[in-house]
């Protein structure tokens, strides 16, 4: 079906034909072009792997880590993990890399191969065009039988993990503790069945009831954590009176709550939230992808800070981040990166300060959310045919809308006034993002609605 490489990793459909989908044979290719990088650029010696709660999961791994084993790198395999955990355990270990087997939030079939550099931190686009060379000329040399790498397992982290966010000086264990609150959790199959228990009981939180417990890697349901992927989460907090629900996607970098009445909080709305905590105990500056609400740039402001937008994916968020010095940022599709901690989307750490701050709050979580704007985003997608100019159709549309401010640095970003539509072709899958904002949904939807028009009209 299908085999994308981007910053966001070698990303594909599981079986089928090599180098149209995510086969053995792409797996071996791609992570020897990355050990290879490694070894030549970097001197490497060491790489920790992980993987999701993915059906493909373990065997992909395995391929990974022989492949590994193969170029004379020694591998730490922490099993079944976190993206965050992974990426912590790179620091940790004094590894020279990382891999994680994660497709993040795409379906069942999908897997993937995230590439971290030395920090912990996803690798640069120039590294990332060095490794793709790499693997179109097979260019990588495999290790003698007398100098092959060594292989251990390590299942630590996970608590490693949870412990450095209990004892991150924002976190309140004992105010969260103090609430009493009972908690509904969609693991979603993998993972974050373990991890967010864990995480939850080490804060204190003592009734926590898990839905989609079992590590299957057969998603219950769509494992983006999206409000009608939600709905059975959503029930479930009614039917046990609970305080709130938490939906993460399967390698747990991405995170959404659910209120009391079974209403969503808003998976934006998790970033602004946790930076207004944040930005009230120290001053900074922020950071989110352009496509994410424009309340975070309000909760900076009235903080004192300023804040700062970046091209969509994580790497470009940390980049400017990084530049701008930024003491909190993100991507509002629930991504939270706590720069402190370490430099990487993390729903753990996202929890524990959400909580922090919802615990200084005198009522539930519906209250909570009333204390920020009710704007609102229409996300919207459209499928790409082989062979479409997408940058061609973005000049005709930039030409169409030549009164408006526009921004191109990631896509076409136009602003109407008060509102926006950014217009990105996706970096995991071969669509056209169209995401558009507003204080009123109609309005959000018609400008998305105009703009899928454009689109439909220029590809004719």
């Amino acid at each position: 079906m299908a085999l994308i490489k981007s910053i966001s990793g070698i990303r594909g459909t599981v079986g089928g034909n090599p180098s149209e989908n995510l086969t053995p044979l792409d797996v071996v290719k791609f992570t020897a072009a990355y050990g290879t990088w490694l070894i030549e650029k970097n001197n490497g010696k060491k790489v920790v792997i992980g993987r999701d709660g993915r059906i493909s999961g373990e065997m992909v791994s395995q391929l990974a880590v022989n492949t590994l084993l193969g170029l004379g790198l020694d591998v730490v395999d922490l099993g079944l993990s976190t993206t965050p955990t992974v990426e912590m355990a790179v620091k940790w270990e004094g590894a020279d890399g990382g891999i994680i087997i994660t497709a993040s939030h795409n379906p069942k079939e999908w897997n993937a191969l995230k590439l971290l550099n030395n920090q912990g931190e996803f690798i640069s686009a120039e590294a990332g065009a060095i490794i793709l060379e790499l693997a179109a000329k097979d260019s990588y040399k495999f290790a003698p039988v007398d100098k092959l790498g060594s292989y251990s397992v390590n299942d630590t982290y996970l608590q490693k993990h949870i412990d450095a966010i209990v004892n991150y000086p924002l976190v309140n264990k004992e105010g969260i503790a103090a609430k009493g609150y009972k908690v509904v959790v969609d693991a979603i199959n993998s993972t974050g069945a373990t991890v967010i228990p864990m995480l939850l009981e080490a804060l204190g939180v003592q009734e926590v009831i898990v839905i989609n417990s079992e590590i299957t890697g057969k998603f219950a349901h769509n494992p983006e954590p999206l409000p009608e992927n939600l709905t059975s989460l959503s029930a479930e907090v009614k039917k046990h009176g609970a305080s709130f629900g938490i939906a993460v996607d399967p390698d747990v970098d991405r995170l959404c709550f659910v209120c009391e009445d079974g209403s969503m909080f808003g998976e934006e709305f998790t970033l602004v939230a946790v930076a207004d905590y944040v930005l009230s105990k120290k001053k900074g500056n922020t950071v989110s992808n352009m496509s994410s609400t424009k309340a975070l740039k309000e909760i900076t402001l009235h903080h004192g800070g300023e804040y700062y937008p970046s091209a969509v994916g994580e790497v470009n968020v940390v980049n400017r981040m990084k530049e701008m010095n930024a003491v909190i940022g993100g991507e509002g599709n629930g991504g939270i990166i706590v720069p402190d901690l370490h430099y990487g989307r993390d729903a753990l750490i996202g929890i524990g300060l959400f909580l922090s701050s919802l615990a200084q709050h005198k009522n539930g979580m519906k209250s909570f959310r009333a204390k920020y704007p009710d704007y609102f985003i229409s996300k919207n997608k459209m499928e790409l045919s082989n062979g479409v100019d997408v940058k061609d159709i973005f000049e005709k549309i930039k030409a169409k809308y030549k009164k408006q401010p526009v921004n191109t640095e990631d896509g076409l970003k136009i602003e109407f006034d008060q509102d926006w539509v950014h217009l990105r072709t996706s970096n995991t899958e071969p669509i056209i993002r169209i995401y558009a904002e507003s204080n009123f949904e109609t309005t959000a939807n018609n400008i998305a609605l105009r703009l899928m028009h454009d689109i439909k009209e220029f590809m004719a």
